[in-house]
C-alpha cells in the first residue's frame, strides 16, 4: 500500500512538471545548446541552481521530456485501441488519438525531431524502446485491413506519421487548434494507409 501524497509532494510533482513544459518550449524555439537552465527555471520562477531539486541537470530534462511524451503515446495509443472492437475502428481510434497528440504537441516533436542526439545513451534507449512499441501498436491495428507484407505495413506506418508529425513545421498556430484541421489531417492520414501501391 502506498503513502498518499502530501501537500510537498504534490507541489514538488507540479514544479516538475511545469520545468518540463517549459523546457519544451524553450527547447523547441531556440534549440537544446541555446537554452540553459536558467531560462529554464526563470520560465517558472525560480533559479537555475533550484532545477536541480527536480532534475539532475540539462540533458536530464531533455530526457524527462522525451521519455514522458513517448510513454504517453503508448499507454493513450494503447487505450484507444483497447477500447476499440472492430479492426476499422482501431484504426479511425489510433489516427484520431494521434492527431491530436500533434496538433496539440507541436513544440514536443520539433524538439524530438531536432535534439533527440542530445540526449543520454538511456533516454535515448528508452525514448527507441517506446517508439518500437507505439509503431507495433499501429502495425497490429493495420496489419487486417491491409493486404500487405509487414515491411510494407511498417513503412506505411512510419509515413503515415511522417504526414502527422509535419504539421507542426507546416501550419500556423492558429491552424492546428481548428477542428476541420484535425478532420483533413485524419481523412488524409486514412487514405495514406490503406494507398494502394503503384
Amino acid at each position: 500500500m502506498t503513502s498518499p501524497l502530501t501537500a510537498r509532494d504534490r507541489a514538488k510533482a507540479e514544479r516538475a512538471d511545469a520545468l518540463r513544459q517549459e523546457a519544451a518550449q524553450l527547447f523547441a524555439e531556440r534549440g537544446y545548446s541555446g537554452v540553459s537552465l536558467e531560462d529554464i527555471g526563470a520560465a517558472v520562477g525560480v533559479s537555475g541552481p533550484a532545477v536541480y531539486r527536480h532534475f539532475s541537470g540539462k540533458q536530464a530534462l531533455l530526457g524527462a521530456v522525451l521519455v514522458k511524451v513517448s510513454e504517453d503515446l503508448v499507454l493513450g495509443g494503447s487505450a484507444v485501441a483497447d477500447d476499440a472492437l472492430q479492426a476499422d475502428e482501431r484504426m479511425h481510434a489510433l489516427i484520431a488519438f494521434h492527431v491530436e497528440f500533434a496538433l496539440g504537441n507541436a513544440e514536443v516533436i520539433r524538439v524530438h525531431d531536432r535534439d533527440l542526439a542530445h540526449l543520454s545513451d538511456e533516454d535515448r534507449a528508452a525514448v527507441r524502446r517506446l517508439q518500437r512499441e507505439y509503431i507495433s501498436l499501429w502495425i497490429s491495428a493495420l496489419s487486417p485491413l491491409c493486404d500487405a507484407e509487414p515491411e510494407e505495413v511498417r513503412l506505411r506506418v512510419q509515413a503515415c506519421f511522417g504526414l502527422i508529425n509535419s504539421t507542426p513545421h507546416s501550419t500556423r498556430s492558429a491552424s492546428r487548434s481548428t477542428r476541420a484541421t484535425a478532420a483533413i489531417l485524419a481523412g488524409m492520414a486514412y487514405a495514406a494507409l490503406l494507398a494502394p501501391a503503384a
